[in-house]
């Protein structure tokens, strides 16, 4: 039996990599399910490649007059919604290579990425409650990072930020068992999962071989994580199989947190 069979599913940043990957996963389990970006046309395609049901909506998640809309248009089709993954994300790397660094960046740059990353959780976590209110159950799922349970000193404002998403999400769990709904939100921290987001990062130039060679080196499991990967985790997240988790970080980065890898000769 499909895992998410009748659910209704909405996925921003679904455009490409690891939120294109769940939509195709949900869709895969039975979900019915609504990808969501700024990319118009990269987020049509990715529908199109979804198993069965999956359709492309716009949504800017930094704009509440969008976040309203899109909510309205699926209760007024389904009468509510039954799982959102908050995956939208920027690094701030994508258009700008210029520091990044608690000393250097910019506010501008600082606030850019926040309001992606945070304000866009914020709003969807706002609008998903009061669309799961009344449904049997709810399960919202929040895109952190490892970068939000350690610091990143090169990129001070994507750590920040997915360190709020990774509070917000305690906070939202918290809340909506304080007021008696059944609805779960849970965090997931992927790290060195290579996915379109790395390219800024790693480069074109003759460096970018040893660069990825030197992140699968400390990585203890030697190598880069799948979008599919952290996909499997999102669909165990939003099946009732997890009924019982909420507020919970779950972490999906090859051992790097667990600690460094190191063989017995050098011990």
């Amino acid at each position: 039996m499909m895992r998410l069979a009748g659910k209704v599913a909405l996925i921003t940043g679904a455009a490409r990599g690891i939120g294109a990957a769940i939509a195709h996963a949900f869709s895969d389990e039975g979900a019915l399910v609504y990808l969501t970006d700024i990319n118009d046309a990269l987020g049509a395609e990715a529908a199109r490649r979804c198993p069965a049901h999956g359709e492309y909506l716009h949504l800017d998640v930094r704009e509440e007059e969008e976040w309203r809309a899109v909510i309205a248009q699926l209760i007024d089709r389904h009468g509510g919604l039954d799982v959102l993954v908050n995956n939208a994300g920027i690094t701030g790397f994508e258009t700008d290579v210029g520091p990044h660094d608690p000393e250097h960046a910019s506010l501008e740059r600082w606030r850019d990425v926040h309001r992606t990353n945070l304000d866009g959780t914020f709003l969807g976590c706002k609008y998903a409650i009061r669309a799961m209110r009344h449904r049997p159950s709810g399960s919202i799922i929040n895109v952190s990072s490892r970068s939000g349970l350690v610091g990143i000193p090169a990129a001070a404002a994507y750590a920040s930020s997915k360190a709020a998403v990774r509070n917000h999400t305690k906070t939202v769990a918290m809340y909506c068992a304080e007021q008696g709904l059944n609805v779960r939100c849970n965090s997931i921290h992927p790290a060195a999962i290579l996915t379109p987001m790395w390219e800024p990062m790693l480069g074109t130039g003759p460096d970018r071989e040893a660069r990825m060679a030197q992140i699968v080196s400390d990585t203890p499991m030697r190598r880069f994580g799948r979008s599919e990967e952290v996909a499997a985790l999102a669909v165990l997240l939003a099946s009732d199989e997890a009924a019982y988790m909420t507020g919970a970080e779950l972490t999906i980065d090859g051992g790097l947190l667990a600690g460094s890898a190191v063989s017995p000769a050098k011990e």
